[in-house]
């Protein structure tokens, strides 16, 4: 791979190159996939959407849009220190593309803020769920009429496929979905290949799907202009990651290990004592024990110790990448960059004790019990409106149903499976709330 390509200002739904020489500095035209995507309605759904506690009432917990926006901010900072190593490295990048450190920083942010926003409701449960209803609950009755790779589309409902529907797909005065850069869209792709077959290698980017059957011809126009390194056959679709991929990737890695534990430290799920000797652990070499103990508090201990731990391993990421990075270049590098990091045995201990005290903690085991019936029910009502609507047969019931649909969602395709993902789409941009509510709603309980 070519790091001229693979930085391509090309925005999606264009038909022409932008030369990065030509760009206007004070807007870049990285810098307007991150505005873009902030001012999405989807972006926004995120403030009310489960990052680790669902339906939490407390101020300090994280929804899924302070996750994102945390994420960005770590993402900016580990592009901008590898832009300026890699700029050194092939100086022909600055000196005749006019490419600059803050390019890698924004196209890694902008990618980074975007790596959620086709996340479900209620977590990682809400993808689950989704899977679960058409592996094994109503939805199942479908398999007969869909593809193998559309069945596993749906019974393996991919939050990352998802989002790159979202930021890809036309509709209605919005061809070109959000029309990103190339760049972009490819640094938000982690796992650059179709749902089947399922994890053929140990391939880091093989672990998940990043890409329905709907956007298909979108995935190979992306994979096609940056010059990504082709894996597959014609049959059975996959390249190798985008470089910057690697980055989002870190970044997130750090956020969800550091900051999912300080929520559980903050809830009082994980006890102080135990919890800050993880972290201590990991930062021992730049800690300032004099300013450590200086702090009176719980949550300003946790803070200092969050900062120092993000710091170090951003350094880290940043060194992994550009030991690796020819290997990165030829599509051989396999692993995320934390699974080679020297701090891999102190991470491994920190996401220990968040699973066991947070993430199994009853508040979330239960919140997640309640979004499985939630989603499950109301996908069960959607799908067979839809079915119903196709079949001629709708009842009273299901023609007030079908009037809740927006009118950006396409009901009237011949094809069974884009019917079924676009209802799956519509579901996954509820939030939480919204979810709760609409459940409620067709129950006849909300009044």
């Amino acid at each position: 791979m070519d790091w001229e390509q693979l930085l391509s200002l090309k925005r999606f739904g264009d038909s022409h190159k932008r030369i990065r020489k030509e760009q206007d500095e004070t807007r870049l035209g990285f810098e307007v996939d991150y505005d873009r995507i902030i001012f999405s309605s989807e972006f926004r759904s995120l403030q009310d959407k489960t990052q680790v506690i669902p339906l939490s009432q407390t101020d300090f917990v994280h929804t899924r849009l302070t996750h994102s926006l945390e994420v960005s901010v770590v993402g900016r900072s580990l592009g901008r220190s590898v832009g300026q190593k890699v700029l050194a490295k092939y100086p022909h990048l600055q000196n005749i593309h006019g490419y600059q450190p803050n390019d890698f920083g924004a196209i890694v942010a902008a990618a980074a803020l975007a790596h959620d926003i086709g996340n479900p409701p209620f977590g990682h449960s809400g993808e689950k769920a989704i899977g679960e209803f058409f592996k094994n609950g109503n939805g199942k009755r479908f398999k007969a009429d869909l593809t193998d790779k559309e069945y596993q589309d749906l019974c393996d409902f991919e939050g990352n496929a998802n989002g790159f529907k979202i930021l890809t797909e036309s509709r209605v005065g919005r061809l070109g979905g959000l029309r990103l850069s190339y760049a972009t869209l490819g640094a938000f792709m982690k796992y650059p290949k179709e749902s089947l077959p399922k994890k053929p290698t140990s391939n880091i980017a093989d672990k998940k799907y990043g890409f329905f059957q709907s956007e298909k011809e979108a995935f190979v126009d992306v994979a096609q202009e940056l010059g990504l390194v082709n894996r597959g056959t014609p049959q059975d679709l996959s390249y190798a990651r985008h470089p910057l991929a690697f980055l989002v990737e870190a970044a997130d890695d750090i956020c969800y290990t550091i900051i999912d534990f300080e929520d559980g430290i903050n809830l009082g799920l994980i006890e102080e004592e135990f919890a800050l000797e993880y972290l201590i652990k990991l930062v021992k070499n730049t800690i300032n024990s004099k300013n450590y103990y200086a702090l009176s508090n719980t949550e300003d201990r946790v803070s200092y110790l969050r900062a120092l731990a993000i710091s170090t391993l951003i350094n880290e990421a940043v060194e992994l990448f550009m030991s690796h990075e020819e290997d990165i270049l030829s599509g051989k590098f396999d692993k995320a960059l934390l699974d080679v990091s020297k701090y891999q045995a102190q991470i491994n201990d920190i996401i220990k004790l968040s699973v066991e005290k947070v993430y199994q903690s009853e508040e979330v085991v239960d919140k997640e019990i309640a979004g499985f019936k939630i989603i499950d029910g109301i996908l069960d009502v959607f799908t067979d409106t839809i079915s119903n609507h196709h079949q001629g047969t709708l009842s009273n019931y299901h023609k007030l149903v079908l009037k809740i649909f927006p009118k950006t969602l396409d009901l009237n395709q011949e094809n069974l499976y884009n019917n079924l993902l676009g209802i799956c789409n519509y579901v996954s941009k509820f939030s939480d709330s919204k979810a709760i509510l609409t459940h409620k709603k067709l129950k006849g309980t909300h009044f």
